[in-house]
């Protein structure tokens, strides 16, 4: 998983409530287990028209908005099933934070789990930060994860939380996986163990 640490982009402002995982990523692209290829899919029933072209009012499809790496979205995102293609699907698009009044569980904890930062701010804070976001091209944030503040294009700063375990895993890009391998030494010293105490439960 990429490290989180300081990230500088363009901020799309997306400001409707209850953005399920389904309009994250329809349920067509579930087919695959890869996590890549996804970004295609993501919000295409808001970005494309049923023909295949580019809908020209939705956010992603302006020019300025083209390469965000940031949203700031209405309450209760991610909501909906439960599925781990949704920060896939914004991984491979190149959105590595979202900030929002609320999230859905399980896409809150699905989204450090692949090296999103979701921030979840009162309302009042993310009305400033989607007007600032609707600047456009100019509408460049900096979120630092190491001193948990967001900046604002006009130098406005904001603080955020985030839970020490999950920001430590977010800074040193530890996923599961990563996790399991930090305590590699420990896990072949305990197998040689057992071959040697218990040689049966290696028998082929």
């Amino acid at each position: 998983m990429d490290k989180f640490t300081i990230l500088t982009g363009v901020a799309a402002p997306l400001p409707i409530q209850n953005i399920d995982t389904d309009m994250i990523i329809p349920a067509r692209y579930l087919k695959t287990i890869k996590r890549t290829g996804l970004g295609s899919g993501l919000f295409s029933s808001l970005r494309f028209n049923e023909d295949g072209s580019d809908r020209a009012d939705f956010i992603l499809n302006q020019p300025a908005y083209r390469k965000a790496s940031i949203l700031v979205a209405g309450d209760n995102f991610g909501c909906g099933s439960s599925r781990e293609h949704a920060p896939w699907a914004l991984l491979d698009y190149g959105i590595r934070c979202v900030i929002a009044p609320s999230f859905a569980d399980i896409f809150f904890n699905n989204c450090f789990k692949n090296g999103i930062l979701p921030i979840a701010l009162p309302q009042e804070v993310v009305d400033r930060l989607m007007d600032e976001a609707a600047k456009g091209a100019n509408a460049t944030f900096t979120v630092d994860l190491e001193k948990q503040t967001i900046t604002t294009p006009d130098g406005e700063s904001v603080g955020f939380d985030v839970e020490p375990f999950r920001r430590h895993c977010l800074l040193n890009g530890l996923d599961d996986i990563g996790l399991t391998l930090q305590q590699v030494s420990a896990i072949d010293a305990f197998e040689a163990q057992q071959q040697t105490g218990q040689p049966w439960r290696w028998a082929r």
